[in-house]
């Protein structure tokens, strides 16, 4: 898992946030080539193979249950 940081009042302080927020999972300070790529609003959650190839997005928390079930999906679907 991987966050991209959108909020430029936040990317100041996103190490000192991460820890507030018991994030442990990297993240990176948005960036224009990540807009061109991603498009992304806030909070947006994507799921990538491991081709990278983009498998799941919503736009807004899909809750817990939902992105288990994407990414068990995506898990039995890989080969060994």
């Amino acid at each position: 898992m991987i966050g991209v940081n959108v909020n430029d009042y936040e990317s100041k302080n996103l190490k000192e946030r991460m820890e507030q927020e018991k994030m442990n999972w990297r993240s990176f300070v948005y960036q224009d080539a990540i807009n061109e790529k991603w498009n992304p609003s806030t909070p947006s959650y994507y799921v990538l193979d491991r081709q990278g190839v983009i498998r799941h997005r919503w736009f807004g928390p899909p809750g817990e249950a939902v992105m288990d079930m994407a990414l068990d999906t995506l898990i039995n679907d890989a080969p060994p």
